[in-house]
């Protein structure tokens, strides 16, 4: 297998308190993908070939693990968006600050440390940190698969533009969850 072969799910920002402005507007497109992107990562826990990385805004709490970010999340206002979202022994979780799952986060060297050729895109939200990471990944050479109903967004007008926008400018490929993996 060539390093192009490797495949990672790079699942963003889903362990949310939903404290913030745009919780009421997010959760709704976040009920409507959690079935989707469950099945990506126990499908993606099932194939050896497939790394499975967590990358959660860290709310700026600097000393907030893995294990903090997502209790804090199950006690936050939709526990119920959180729980049912599998996180398999193993995977790696790396806490960001900003949009970007590259800014200031080893991701790139644990992504070619490992070999990976390809990122599928799952998480929250669209029109921001899936976005900008799809952007992040296309500059560094990374092979894009958005898995479109694995995505949550705020705004379904911004959305539709920034899958748009991964499409023709990043050269990423929006597929169902289902198909991301490839065979």
């Amino acid at each position: 297998m060539s390093a192009t072969d490797r495949t990672t799910v790079l699942v963003m920002d889903m362990f949310n308190p939903y404290d913030h402005e745009d919780a009421e507007r997010l959760t709704g497109s976040v009920e409507k993908i959690l079935p989707s992107l469950a099945r990506l990562v126990d499908e993606a826990a099932e194939r050896p070939e497939v790394e499975i990385i967590y990358v959660n805004d860290n709310h700026g709490d600097f000393s907030a693990g893995p294990a903090d970010l997502r209790q804090r999340a199950i006690e936050g206002r939709r526990p119920d968006l959180v729980e049912p979202l599998p996180v398999p022994a193993g995977c790696a979780f790396l806490p960001k600050v900003r949009h970007s799952a590259f800014f200031g986060t080893p991701l790139e060297y644990l992504l070619r440390r490992e070999d990976i050729g390809t990122l599928v895109l799952a998480g929250q939200v669209t029109e921001q940190c899936v976005l900008y990471t799809a952007l992040d990944a296309y500059v560094r050479e990374f092979a894009v698969r958005v898995a479109e109903d694995c995505v949550a967004h705020i705004h379904g007008d911004l959305a539709e533009a920034a899958i748009q926008m991964m499409h023709r400018n990043m050269s990423a490929t929006v597929m169902p969850g289902h198909s991301a993996l490839g065979s």
